[in-house]
């Protein structure tokens, strides 16, 4: 898959995340993270992860308050062992949308929330300076 192709797919996940965030709020590990989903123009309610308290607890808050969450953990190792740790908390409690996890995990080169919007940025010069010099 070309760079483009990567961009155009991950754009279309940036559009339907915006709209499910809207009406479900996306949990995600820290304050840095929350910074990023807004530059990249996410409008709805943002959680982050409570660091002083247990798992378990934090779970327990969610459920009491939601139907349906989007869990955007990072996709480095801690991440995903935070999200599993979350999901499985949540089960049968809540609904957790992991997918949008799994598709910036499969398409990006960043391994973090954090590092998505200066990603993008990256992506979308290197399609632009080719578009201007293609290859012979």
């Amino acid at each position: 898959m070309d760079d483009e192709q990567k961009l155009q797919e991950l754009e279309e996940t940036l559009v339907e995340l915006r709209e499910e965030n809207k009406t479900v709020p996306i949990i995600v590990e820290g304050d840095k993270d929350i910074a990023a989903l807004r530059r990249l123009e996410m409008t709805g309610e943002i959680i982050r992860f409570n660091k002083g308290q247990s798992v378990s607890n934090f779970c327990d808050t969610i459920a009491q308050k939601y139907q349906k969450i989007i869990l955007l953990t990072d996709w480095d190792w801690r991440g995903g062992r935070l999200g599993s740790s979350i999901k499985k908390n949540l089960e049968n409690r809540v609904e957790c949308n992991m997918s949008y996890r799994q598709k910036f995990a499969q398409r990006c080169t960043c391994r973090t929330v954090e590092g998505t919007p200066s990603w993008f940025a990256t992506l979308r010069r290197k399609i632009k300076i080719s578009e201007n010099h293609p290859k012979p």
